[in-house]
């Protein structure tokens, strides 16, 4: 699905218009079209993309200049247009989306307000008048690429795929005993699941979502922690395509009463496997599946890309680094406390080493660590874990979340008594977590002779390298954000766009972190009751950024947006 690359007409029509208006040069435009026809896109993208233009100041002034109506596609649902009026050959050609009909009139969707030429051949096939509606050159390539690839036809465009051939990792003795109906294995659906499974791996994508409504079936990925709508397939192939994915992961495809769970191997080379943790659970209009996507390479990005600021890498280092004691890490789920922990593990494990790791589940396997999943059924719980483990002769011990007294009580006991243990609990930040060990019943003498780090954590999306823009706040928004009066005359923030390289101008994420070891004056604090505002304090007097200054950092450094600090900093 090639686009058209741009013409001379292009080039003396809305092009020339932007000379004209000064935005443009005529002598670096014509060298700019020639690079654009080099790579076989059309002019006005090619100059978004790079920059050469913004977006949103050509289509403010194209709107008042040719009295067009001017729309966000952001409030527009992508899954509803009426694609079925226009073949995907004219919406690639043209660069026009159709978006709504009123009456016998369909708006067009365009980033040049004088392409006529797309107005008449739509008009010609859909047998409708039309009529423009201005959007944003960026916006509208995004929006053209999300409302491709969702159309149903798009199922029957993967049967030359060759996702049908690919390598699910299956151990015999747990294959599925029950009867499959033959439809669930034809290839069409085969090779849907299979790509959509592929697709979330390069996107990297965390989860996919499949989730089936009345009238409608849609699947999301979430991707640097947001959900985002990728594919909307036929309600009718719904059952087959979770049948599909419960065979995968082992499931009985009979069942759809209760939940389940099951896990699929994906090898994508001779080094390198995903695994796919699958849950489902019964909904009003079916079984919504879930798969956590588990790659074990995730925990070896090394400590260097986990967002330390280097007085805080270098504490959190040496915590690890100790023969016995408790380091804590903090956040609620999805925070990235697990990566930070196996990041540690893999710094720490040779084989001088016996490190054990209680979790529930286990979502990153690594060789030279023995690790054991939770099996409340059974008994296994999180504290008769670490009794075993203090049988085995640990060095390092690992507990996923302590969540009852008896588990911090053992895993206390542990560190006081020649153990360092690494584990995580659900608090907003670091003083709070010592207030919530004493909540659970802890004594204050226990947890500062055992203690030595508590880190608090959250994950903010990085800005895209290749397209975020400078932005301006007004100076009491920045003051009331956190900067200092001072520094706010040099200050340069920079917010998120969108381009080709990301998703909507963010491309992965970074930790923000409240790294805190327990001084004389703060362990003084615990003895004596002190709550966790009076903790927060001291930690303040200490010099010790709390979560929002380690944020405001990741701003000056122009790793992030103010928006995006705001999102995961907020009480």
């Amino acid at each position: 699905m090639s686009p058209i690359a741009p013409t001379d007409s292009q080039l003396s029509g809305f092009i020339k218009y932007l000379i004209q208006e000064g935005l443009l040069t005529e002598n670096e435009t014509t060298n700019h079209n020639l690079e654009a026809q080099k790579k076989n896109t059309p002019l006005l993208s090619y100059l978004v993309a790079n920059n050469f233009i913004k977006s949103k100041i050509i289509a403010t002034k194209a709107s008042v200049e040719y009295g067009v109506p001017l729309l966000d596609l952001d409030a527009i649902d992508l899954l509803t247009l009426p694609l079925h009026l226009i073949n995907e050959s004219l919406i690639i050609k043209h660069r026009a989306l159709p978006l709504f009909i009123r009456g016998k009139t369909l708006f067009i969707a365009l980033s040049d307000p004088t392409n006529l030429q797309a107005l008449d051949e739509i008009k010609f096939q859909s047998q409708l008048h039309t009529e423009t509606i201005l959007v944003e050159e960026d916006k509208l390539t995004k929006a053209i690429d999300i409302a491709l690839e969702a159309d149903d036809t798009s199922i029957m465009d993967l049967l030359g795929d060759n996702a049908e051939n690919l390598d699910i990792l299956e151990n015999p003795a747990e294959i599925n005993k029950v009867n499959i109906d033959s439809d669930i294995d034809d290839a069409p659906i085969v090779r849907y699941v299979n790509k959509i499974l592929l697709d979330s791996i390069k996107k990297g994508a965390s989860d996919i979502h499949m989730e089936p409504y009345e009238k409608n079936f849609r699947i999301r990925f979430r991707a640097d922690g947001i959900l985002h709508q990728i594919s909307s397939p036929p309600y009718s192939i719904a059952n087959r395509m979770i049948s599909r994915v419960k065979v995968m992961a082992k499931m009985d495809i009979a069942e759809h009463r209760v939940p389940q769970d099951g896990r699929i191997k994906i090898k994508l080379s001779k080094q390198h496997a995903i695994d796919f943790r699958v849950n489902t659970c019964p909904t009003l209009f079916g079984e919504k599946v879930v798969l956590r996507i588990l790659d074990p390479t995730s925990a070896q990005i090394g400590i260097e890309k986990l967002g330390f600021e280097p007085e805080q890498e270098k504490i959190f280092l040496n915590a690890i680094n100790k023969p016995y004691g408790m380091v804590l890490v903090t956040g609620p789920t999805g925070s990235g406390k697990t990566v930070t922990l196996y990041t540690a593990l893999n710094l720490l494990n040779n084989v001088e080493r016996n490190i054990c790791t209680a979790e529930d589940p286990v979502e990153i396997t690594v060789d030279g660590i023995n690790q054991v999943n939770m099996n409340l059924k059974a008994g296994l719980t999180f504290a008769n874990a670490l009794r075993a483990f203090l049988r085995q002769d640990p060095d390092i011990i690992m507990v996923g979340e302590i969540r009852d007294l008896e588990t911090a009580d053992i895993a206390v006991k542990a560190a006081q008594t020649g153990h360092l243990v690494l584990s995580t609990l659900h608090t907003n930040d670091a003083p709070q977590t010592l207030n919530r060990l004493m909540q659970m019943g802890i004594e204050p003498f226990n947890i500062i002779s055992a203690v030595i780090l508590i880190m608090a954590q959250r994950l903010a999306r990085r800005l895209c390298m290749h397209c975020k823009t400078p932005t301006n706040f007004p100076y009491n928004t920045l003051i009331s954000a956190g900067f200092r009066d001072e520094e706010i005359k040099n200050l340069v923030t920079y917010g998120p766009v969108g381009c080709e390289h990301c998703t909507n101008g963010y491309k992965g994420r970074v930790g923000i972190y409240q790294v805190m070891t327990l001084s004389e004056p703060m362990r003084a604090l615990i003895l004596n009751g002190g709550n966790a505002m009076q903790l927060a304090e001291q930690a303040k007097l200490e010099g010790i950024n709390d979560l929002r200054t380690s944020g405001l950092n990741k701003i000056r450094l122009g790793i992030t947006s103010l928006e995006e600090i705001d999102r995961v900093t907020k009480e």
